[in-house]
């Protein structure tokens, strides 16, 4: 599976589980709506910042494999 997609569907699946909208971790990550539906649904690379704020904002452990 392209790595994209796969952080997408991690990160979308840790929004639910904390009950977020898009929108909400958007807001809290400093990003657009827009910007952060592209990453779910794995159409974008976010730099490695937008990573470290979108994993602080749904509490998730950065690993590097």
């Amino acid at each position: 599976m392209d790595p994209k997609i796969q952080f997408g569907k991690q990160i979308k699946e840790a929004r639910e589980k904390l009950n977020l909208t898009q929108a909400d971790v958007a807001k809290k990550a400093k990003m657009t709506v827009n910007y952060y539906a592209m990453i779910e649904r794995g159409e974008v690379n976010p730099s490695f910042e937008k990573i470290k704020s979108l994993a602080q904002v749904l509490k998730l452990k950065i690993t590097i494999s």
